[in-house]
């Protein structure tokens, strides 16, 4: 009786660690990225707050940015994007953003900018339970003059 009790317990922790191994696995999800583009940021919206700040932590100078809005809808009321040397850009992107939506492409310079974070002012569209936005911020590299 000892015996089969123990291999149940011992079949029980094996199916249990296959479990936790694939559902990890299965949450992952890929993002495709043009060539010359840097994710460099994403944020889950919050419901508590209507501000939040994407911190970037990237050595590169980007000429562009632009957003992407996935799994809800967000008003997006104002965007900051702060450089390095504490200058902020403030372009307009007030409007009202559907699941899937991008920003139109927001140039910065020719010369490329370090950019230290992106400030956002939004309202989060629909309910918590339904799950939360979240935006994903990406740059455009800045080509090398050889």
């Amino acid at each position: 009786m000892q015996k089969s009790s123990s291999f149940l317990i011992s079949m029980l922790m094996v199916l249990l660690a296959i479990s936790l191994l694939s559902s990890c696995n299965a949450s992952r999800k890929s993002i495709v990225i043009e060539e010359g583009w840097d994710l460099i940021g994403e944020k889950m919206v919050d419901f508590v707050k209507d501000k939040d700040v994407i911190m970037v932590n990237s050595n590169n100078q980007y000429t562009d940015i632009r957003f992407r809005i996935e799994h809800k809808n967000i008003r997006l009321k104002d965007f900051a994007i702060v450089f390095q040397n504490g200058d902020r850009l403030t372009p307009v992107v007030e409007k009202n953003y559907i699941a899937g939506d991008e920003s139109k492409i927001i140039h910065l310079a020719m010369e490329g900018k370090f950019i230290r974070s992106i400030n956002f002012n939004y309202r989060s569209k629909g309910s918590l339970f339904k799950g939360r936005a979240n935006v994903l911020v990406f740059g455009r590299r800045l080509k090398p003059y050889y």
